[in-house]
């Protein structure tokens, strides 16, 4: 089988070559990861929990290594891969800690005779698929939770970034967590797929991706009724609304769009702002947008770095060419967005923008904010819901009623009100519809890695 070459996408050299891993070998570690099961399940939780603790400081002590990684094969600005490297330690030390809180309870039984308890087990091998944008924190909000619970995981990372899980698996192993319990694989998401959902070991399937993909290991699932948990595709709208505080609304819209130059499943995608402030909000943000810096992620201030490759360019450059030829209006030319070559975009605003425009009902992943004006509330919170995705929005009023009215209406799992970044490992994360069901984090990040029984104990 050819060999894996990570590309560093700011100077596409090569950064790394790695050897497939081929189907005889994943089946083995799959059947290796089924045998630690019967162990590991068995260890206590505190015990579990002290090997958790052990990976995460181990994780703060290779901070530095694990970013530069992550920017090297995935092009984010150093900076921010420093504080994924947080993020994705912050879902180890949560479940460090909720290994110890699956408690179990006991049933008033219907008969004074009996006696009804009710424990939770672990539902066994977890095969895991994870993305190549966030490739520290997507594989420890994963890889933490299923491990607390007593699972034991096999994670198939994204082909374009598989370095940082490499070497946040090997990190888990100096930890003492059991190298058979936390492993990797080296495969395309195809056959991962094919792998994990007909293996008659693999409990669990746990994803993060593109709803089209996240519909086929649905169904390949459901021939064997595996536990399945999906976090789909996203469309996030942000709502500003007339009575928002204007500078706060552009710095947090800035944050949520710009980051890892627009290449996450909860950017901003499509900006409704009320007419009576969306000239003073639109001036405002393409002041600041073309002050962010582009550049390779390694470089000093860098804000925004390359895309992840050219089909990714090319998505882009074909969505804002969309947009100009429909009414919208460039903040600058296609000409200098492109004009760094290579896979760098420099961010650019889209003002007078419209529901007809592509860009307002696909996934972009790219430094574009597409803002257009909106005169009823209800009309912008219609617009808001017309996807079929709901993972992620955003809304700004400083009015608590509106705000609560905004919340209420918008079908979506994930909301920031006056906040860019909601993300925390101690706040469930998911989405609805079409983005997927489940969630990860928070207390109920570790549930479908479980399983209830109830035990019903008669007269002795």
């Amino acid at each position: 089988m050819t060999k894996l070459e990570v590309l560093n996408p700011a100077t596409n050299e090569v950064i790394e070559t790695l050897e497939y891993t081929d189907e005889a070998t994943v089946n083995k570690q799959i059947e290796k990861a089924h045998d630690a099961f019967l162990s590991w399940r068995e260890v206590d939780a505190h015990t579990r929990s002290e090997k958790l603790w052990a990976w995460s400081k181990l994780i703060d002590e290779h901070k530095e290594e694990l970013a530069e990684l992550i920017t090297k094969e995935g092009g984010k600005p150093l900076k921010e891969a420093l504080g994924e490297v947080d993020y994705a330690r912050s879902y180890v030390d949560w479940y460090a800690e909720e290994a110890k809180r699956l408690y179990g309870r006991t049933i008033p039984a219907n008969s004074a005779s009996k006696k009804i308890i009710v424990q939770s087990f672990p539902v066994g091998v977890v095969g895991a698929i994870t993305p190549w944008n966030f490739p520290a924190a997507m594989i420890t909000r994963k890889m933490a939770p299923a491990l607390a619970a007593g699972c034991t995981i096999v994670c198939k990372p994204a082909v374009q970034t598989p370095l940082t899980t490499i070497r946040l698996v090997e990190l888990a192993h100096e930890a003492g967590i059991p190298k058979d319990a936390i492993q990797y694989v080296i495969i395309s998401g195809k056959d991962a797929g094919r792998i994990f959902t007909e293996s008659p070991i693999i409990q669990k399937i746990t994803f993060t991706g593109s709803t089209p993909v996240g519909k086929k290991l649905i169904e390949g699932a459901a021939s064997s009724v595996k536990n399945v948990t999906m976090e789909l595709g996203g469309l996030a709208p942000v709502i500003v609304h007339n009575d928002a505080n204007i500078d706060d609304a552009v710095d947090q819209t800035i944050a949520t769009k710009f980051r890892n130059a627009g290449q996450t499943c909860i950017c901003a995608n499509r900006i409704y702002v009320h007419e009576d402030i969306v000239d003073t909000y639109v001036d405002k943000l393409i002041q600041k947008v073309h002050e962010l810096k582009v550049g390779n992620g390694l470089d000093k201030g860098v804000d925004v770095g390359p895309l992840i490759n050219q089909d990714g360019v090319d998505k882009v450059v074909h969505q804002i060419k969309d947009a100009e030829a429909k009414g919208g209006q460039l903040s600058r030319s296609l000409d200098e967005i492109e004009s760094l070559g290579g896979n760098f975009l420099k961010p650019v605003v889209i003002s007078n923008a419209n529901q007809n425009m592509e860009i307002m009902h696909k996934e972009t992943f790219g430094p574009v904010a597409p803002v257009m004006a909106y005169a009823d509330l209800d009309d912008a919170i219609k617009m808001a819901n017309d996807t079929e995705f709901g993972l992620a929005a955003y809304f700004f009023t400083n009015n608590y009623k509106t705000g609560f009215y905004i919340y209420n209406n918008l079908d979506y799992g994930v909301i920031g009100w006056n906040d860019g970044g909601p993300s925390a490992a101690h706040a469930p994360f998911g989405g609805m519809k079409e983005s997927g069901y489940g969630r990860e984090g928070g207390i109920e990040g570790i549930q479908p890695y479980l399983e209830t029984k109830y035990l019903s104990i008669g007269d002795m």
